[in-house]
């Protein structure tokens, strides 16, 4: 495996809305400062519109009521024009006309933390998403935090153990919301180990892209496909296009070998071409 170094520092964004009509969007580590400097709700913020800034906010990964409310606050805080928390408790609530209009009028879209099954099962295939989908390609930007990160790729990481040595059944995969194909998220990455879960993942599936973002970190993906990493710590991107693995031959819970994966370590500012899979101003 290969890797370039990390370090901590901390920088803005340089990535503007792609030129295409997609919007970016922003997959987020989890645990993102919400007191001090706030980079990268403040990023979204400004992607969003700015004070012209019209923001859904769906909270529904999470059991508690008032995540959604934090967020509103912290928005109405930053200077936008509106902020609405989506309270969608069932289906039925997701395919509701009101949310679904408030999601089409949307300059950009915020899915909190939680548990990401609760979010697939309450929202994929509702007009809720589709109108989600629609926003994106109409060029809003959509962001989730923590479990609302995972849903944001075509293939999403339900559940699964921590550990850094790569298990068959370490880890459940099922659809997302396919905003950006072709990648497997994984959030809380080095603060919760796991590394093994996502290479494992990548194994069992080695054309798509393995992205783990740490917390208080960002993964900020344009029209184009370029990946730009905001905020606090790094983001892991596992390619196993070239990798060998003998994960058809393992049985149970034993270990998987791996060999020839592309590690890379990219550490804040930095961009990464997810279609040439290499990394960028270098």
């Amino acid at each position: 495996m290969t890797s370039t170094a990390e370090s901590d520092t901390r920088q803005t964004p340089a990535m503007l809305p792609s030129a295409r009509s997609n919007g970016p969007v922003m997959a987020i580590g989890g645990a993102e400062d919400k007191f001090r400097d706030r980079i990268i709700l403040s990023s979204f913020f400004q992607l969003a519109g700015g004070r012209d800034a019209c923001i859904a906010i769906v909270p529904t990964a999470s059991s508690i009521e008032a995540a959604g409310e934090r967020y509103k606050a912290i928005f109405l805080e930053m200077g936008a024009s509106e902020a609405n928390v989506l309270f969608i408790g069932s289906r039925e609530d997701a395919n509701g006309e009101s949310h679904v209009r408030t999601i089409q009028e949307a300059t950009g879209i915020f899915m909190t933390g939680g548990n990401q099954m609760r979010l697939s099962a309450l929202v994929s295939g509702t007009r809720s998403a589709q109108a989600i989908k629609q926003r994106h390609e109409a060029g809003a930007i959509v962001a989730g935090t923590s479990a609302g990160a995972s849903i944001l790729s075509s293939h999403m990481v339900a559940y699964g153990a921590s550990g850094a040595t790569p298990r068959m059944r370490m880890a459940q995969m099922i659809a997302g919301f396919g905003l950006v194909p072709e990648l497997i998220i994984d959030q809380h990455f080095r603060q919760r180990d796991r590394i093994g879960r996502l290479l494992s993942l990548v194994a069992s599936n080695p054309g798509l892209i393995g992205v783990g973002i740490d917390e208080d970190t960002a993964a900020l993906i344009d029209g184009e496909n370029v990946l730009e990493v905001v905020g606090r710590h790094s983001i892991t991107v596992v390619d196993g296009q070239e990798m060998y693995s003998d994960i058809f031959q393992v049985k149970g819970h034993e270990g998987i070998t791996l060999s020839g994966a592309k590690l890379h370590v990219l550490t804040p500012g930095r961009r990464f071409d997810l279609n040439a899979r290499k990394l960028l101003d270098v």
